[in-house]
């Protein structure tokens, strides 16, 4: 059992170094959610996302957990992300309710009244946006393919 855990941690250790070394290479010309995290000012406002996906965020109070101006916190984040940081928020938005429509134990009203949206139109309407699908179809898909 100890040689189990211990290949399981050196498992997780040489992920990470793997990680690190990936992210230290050539950043400036790479995009996505991993190079943002490889930033340190910009980490700090993707971590406040991420612990409070229902805050409703402004670019002004991202900018400032970030540490820079609202203009260049937003430059930033484009050029690391390859999208701005409400559209990367609503994104992260829309995949955290795909996981809880799918597992079918909450209602619609509570998914999006968690996730920061005042009506299930609203989020409804922002959901197909970004997905493609209404948010009663991927609920419907789930539950008629769970065993």
């Amino acid at each position: 059992m100890t040689i189990f855990l211990a290949a399981h941690h050196l498992a997780h250790l040489i992920l990470l170094q793997a990680l690190r070394l990936y992210l230290s290479r050539d950043t400036e010309t790479r995009t996505g959610v991993l190079f943002a995290m490889s930033d340190k000012r910009l980490a700090k406002a993707v971590e406040a996302m991420h612990s409070e996906p229902g805050h409703s965020w402004t670019l002004p109070e991202l900018a400032v957990r970030a540490g820079l101006s609202r203009s260049a916190f937003a430059q930033r984040f484009c050029e690391r992300t390859g999208e701005t940081p409400i559209a990367y928020l609503t994104r992260w938005r829309m995949l955290l309710a795909t996981e809880r429509l799918k597992s079918g134990t909450e209602r619609l009203a509570e998914i999006a009244s968690s996730l920061g949206y005042e009506s299930e139109n609203a989020f409804g309407t922002a959901f197909k946006r970004v997905t493609g699908y209404s948010p009663t179809r991927v609920g419907k898909v789930a539950v008629a393919t769970q065993p």
